[in-house]
């Protein structure tokens, strides 16, 4: 079997960062995966993927701070995440708008 093409593989990245079925996730995960996605290596890739599959309380908990993140999942691209949710909180509406 071969295997899925990078495009493919960040379509299938992006949809579920942008359906996870929890929607404060979602406001972080998909804008992150629009934004970033494309510019991860592989190896971040699959970072984002293993972190992607985490349940949406634990993982939302991580990224706002709520608890600390496990080792396992402490890595540059949670670190991204995280940072990423920061720069975006602390955005007025109209810089989140890029207008």
């Amino acid at each position: 079997m071969t295997e899925p093409s990078r495009e493919a593989r960040l379509n299938r990245l992006s949809f579920r960062a942008w359906r996870r079925g929890f929607r404060e996730a979602d406001l972080i995960l998909g804008p992150f995966s629009d934004l970033h996605a494309r510019d991860l290596t592989e190896a971040q890739l699959d970072e984002f993927e293993r972190i992607l599959q985490v349940p949406d309380q634990d993982l939302f908990g991580w990224i706002v701070g709520r608890e600390p993140t496990p080792a396992e999942y402490q890595g540059e691209v949670m670190a991204m995440i995280q940072a990423f949710r920061e720069t975006a909180h602390a955005a007025t509406p109209a810089e989140v708008r890029g207008s």
